[in-house]
């Protein structure tokens, strides 16, 4: 049968790919960051909609009035915690029992894997307390979560003597499906985790708790409230789970609907998109996101519940100088109509996005319209893959693209591909992988080493061996050379170039699937430095960028550009000590939850930033 393509125009536009590849790569990565700038503009930006046909109306009425008896219970439960010192557990089960709630208790316990100095701790106990409110109306199948996390430094009164209140209210309504969990978890997150591996029967952190007595039906949805005054001027949510997670759109559209429907205020909320100043904070809020998804972190309670596939957000009173504010009666009546119309769903929230940015309350951009900001940077990778490959293609096969008719250095490179044995590539390749190993596991576990010789507490001996061992894999092309063959060495740079170009683009690929903000600020900042690496031309120059758009580089310049977007800027030293403390958290937040951050930057990310290194200074 006949070709499905013509060889001979297939082999001219590979000729012209080899020929134009570096004009191609330079267009292609603008291409990539206007198309990200390009997404707060209505074009690719769109209005948010309810999906789910059970929560399309709001047309309930919200009868909560219990502001007077929410203040009564924060003040009570402040008095009880600074007169205890802990959480009031006994208090606690006394006023939920009191208000016709079904109260049960669970201790929780957990060594971290050093000393947390962040919060002050390093052996953690605590105990959770945590009400069910019986559907009146269906059996306990399904059930839904209203949690307030209160932490040793935490000044969360008002939203507890708010869960109080409301769940007081709930229990004289009638029209309840599903059972309501009214839960408060000691030391945030820790007892947060320790009540969801309990509550479904797994440990996936090596929490140790006691086995909850009472359970409800399979949890549908969950909201986190933090208020630290009992009047706000705006509600902020929070979305970003762990590992960049985030909640079905759906439940974000509820909350918003509420909003605007009590006239409570939202962080992010109305913009003028007409003008150029709603797309500019558009800009920002969106850089914000990008940045606190491609952390990793749990922003919030919420974060945890969404691994469990339990969609979930957290909301904070925020009280600033604004002449508008609201007590605790306005945001009770949100919360009243989120649960009311969750308390509608037939099924779990499905219809509308798991994937989506940003760049206002009120907009979002979906995953269909923002990967192609990521596509085109991985496009430089393919450009530069290709063009090796094509090359080596051309060198094997009669006929082939080659490098007939080009001239200078580029026939030199293609010229070396020819005959590139893959054995003179393990040695490298292994060594690089062996560094971030040792990045992953060394400092962990040689911290009680460390503080013997040097005089140096556990967690600033796991920053430092971090560096420690960062630092010296910048002596790997001094060692690497001289296990491989000394035969034709251009060969074997050239060859090293192409798998880690097909390392990094794999990896960046299955990033930006999963993550999408991750993948991009890392693609932003590796790919340049990946294509130029090369040990002819300016050495220096490209040491300075490859050293730059590190992964290490990265994490300290996004801290400096988060705060910067958040209009409190830091300086050098402040962002030095920053920088150190993300480290230890981002290790601690591994050990203790999941964080896949720390990882995948050890054993993935880093092995091939140092394959780019032996690039650059092949001998």
């Amino acid at each position: 049968m006949g070709l499905l393509s013509d060889p001979v125009r297939r082999r001219a536009l590979a000729r012209l790919v080899l020929r134009l590849n570096a004009p191609l790569c330079v267009l292609s990565y603008v291409a990539g960051i206007a198309w990200f700038l390009a997404l707060v503009f209505p074009p690719l930006t769109q209005r948010t909609y309810m999906s789910e046909n059970a929560m399309g109306s709001t047309m309930v009425e919200e009868q909560f009035a219990g502001g007077d008896r929410a203040r009564a219970f924060a003040r009570d439960f402040a008095a009880h915690r600074k007169k205890s010192g802990a959480l009031p557990v006994a208090w606690l089960e006394r006023t939920m029992r009191s208000v016709g709630l079904e109260v049960y208790t669970q201790s929780f316990s957990r060594k971290l894997p050093f000393p947390d100095e962040t919060h002050e701790r390093y052996m953690v106990s605590g105990t959770n307390v945590y009400g069910i409110l019986r559907a009146p109306r269906a059996a306990s199948t399904e059930s839904l979560v209203l949690t307030v996390p209160c932490g040793s430094d935490s000044t969360n009164s008002q939203a507890v003597g708010l869960l109080l209140a409301l769940a007081a209210h709930f229990r004289g309504q009638i029209y309840w499906a599903k059972d309501i969990i009214f839960l408060v978890t000691e030391h945030d997150l820790l007892g947060t985790e320790a009540w969801l591996e309990a509550y479904h029967d797994v440990n996936v952190t090596g929490m140790q708790s006691s086995p909850l007595q009472g359970r409800a039906g399979a949890i549908q949805a969950a909201v986190a409230l933090e208020l630290s005054s009992d009047v706000v001027t705006s509600l902020d949510v929070a979305v970003e789970g762990l590992n960049g997670q985030l909640p079905n759109l759906d439940l974000l559209n509820l909350f918003q609907t509420f909003c605007q429907k009590g006239g409570t205020g939202s962080v992010g909320g109305p913009q003028d998109w007409t003008s150029l100043d709603g797309p500019l904070q558009g800009l920002q809020t969106l850089l914000l996101m990008v940045l606190r998804q491609a952390s990793g972190r749990p922003h919030g309670s919420h974060g945890l519940f969404l691994r469990y596939r339990v969609e979930a957000l957290t909301l904070r009173g925020i009280n600033s100088f604004r002449q508008y504010k609201y007590d605790l009666v306005a945001v009770g009546k949100a919360l009243e109509g989120m649960f009311r119309k969750l308390n509608h769903l037939l099924e779990r929230l499905h219809q509308s996005f798991f994937l989506y940015l940003l760049p206002a309350l009120s907009r979002f951009v979906s995953i269909g319209l923002y990967m192609p900001a990521a596509g085109f940077l991985l496009l430089v990778l393919g450009l530069k893959i290709s063009s090796l490959h094509e090359a080596e293609v051309g060198l094997e096969e009669p006929g082939g693209v080659g490098f007939q008719g080009l001239t200078g250095p580029i026939s030199k490179s293609l010229c070396a591909l020819q005959g590139v044995g893959l054995a003179s590539l393990v040695a490298p390749l292994l060594i690089s992988q062996a560094m971030g190993l040792a990045l992953y596991v060394l400092p962990v576990l040689g911290q009680h080493v460390a503080t013997q010789h040097f005089p140096v507490a556990e967690a600033e001996a796991v920053v430092l061996t971090l560096l420690a061992i960062y630092a010296a894999g910048l002596a790997l092309p001094h060692n690497t050379h001289r296990v491989v063959s000394t035969q034709a060495p251009d060969r074997g740079w050239m060859a090293l170039k192409l798998v880690a170009l097909i390392y990094l683009a794999l990896q960046l690929g299955c990033i930006a699937l999963t993550n999408f903000s991750l993948g991009f600020l890392l693609a932003t900042t590796m790919v340049p430095a990946a294509a130029l690496a090369k040990p002819h031309g300016p050495r220096t120059l490209y040491a300075a960028l490859l050293v730059l758009t590190s992964p290490a580089a990265t994490l300290l310049g996004s801290l400096f550009l988060w705060r910067e977007l958040q209009e409190a800027p830091l300086s050098l030293a402040e962002g030095w000590q920053l920088f150190l403390a993300a480290l230890a958290q981002g290790v601690l937040e591994h050990h203790t939850y999941g964080a896949l951050l720390f990882p995948l930057l050890s054993l993935g990310l880093y092995p091939c930033w140092l394959l780019f290194w032996n690039v650059l200074f092949w001998k």
